[in-house]
């Protein structure tokens, strides 16, 4: 018998049942079992197992996981209307932006990224107020900080690349558009400013892109 067999034997289930029955399980015996913190911790133990098995399954891209859910296999059922999920257009756009869409589980799996982008946002002004090729080199990072962070979720390292070169395209297009509104408002920037400021929201958009798509 399997490892993880003996893990969903413990909680009363098996490998086909879904992630709304391991987390339903798992409370239930949790509750049952208040007053045995042995028991109590081998369900712990056991469902902790059963979840890092599933991520590290999903990370293979051997199950698919529907949006609300990191470790499920079974996909939820569609809000969308009827007409819409018989059009086979709608099927192939809807499925490609869930696929393309990563909700964090957790506040720490921003705050490194958030951490270096927005250092690096804070480098980009002190440089380029010396050297017009800081932004650049603060660009430069952000895209191999982008590559990495993606690659580490999608185990996909051209796919990774692709992101971040539209993320650094879009974030070029936003800079360029919020330059132009102050411009048009009278309001005077310097070349360094500019440049600041352009490569502060592309790294914004990098951040984005590194966190909440893969």
């Amino acid at each position: 018998m399997s490892e993880q067999n003996v893990y969903y034997e413990t909680l009363g289930l098996t490998e086909a049942s879904s992630f709304e029955e391991v987390q339903s399980a798992k409370a239930r015996l949790v509750a049952e079992c208040e007053d045995n913190p042995q028991k109590k911790e081998s369900i712990e133990a056991a469902y902790d197992a059963i979840l890092m098995e599933r991520l590290r399954l999903r990370q293979e891209g051997k199950i698919k996981v529907p949006d609300r859910i990191r470790f499920a296999e079974k996909q939820a059922k569609s809000s969308v209307p009827t007409t819409a999920r018989n059009s086979p257009l709608s099927n192939v756009g809807s499925q490609w932006f869930t696929d393309l869409l990563d909700q964090p589980e957790s506040s720490n799996e921003l705050l490194w990224p958030s951490i270096i982008f927005a250092g690096l946002a804070g480098l980009s002004w002190v440089l380029t107020s010396e050297d017009a090729l800081g932004a650049s080199l603060a660009l430069a990072l952000g895209m191999m900080c982008a590559v990495y962070f993606l690659n580490q979720k999608t185990r996909k390292l051209w796919r990774s690349m692709g992101l971040a070169a539209v993320g650094l395209a879009v974030g070029l297009g936003l800079g360029l558009i919020v330059v132009q509104i102050f411009s048009s408002q009278g309001t005077a920037l310097s070349d360094s400013q500019v440049s600041s400021l352009s490569t502060s929201i592309t790294l914004l958009v990098l951040w984005f892109f590194t966190g909440f798509l893969r």
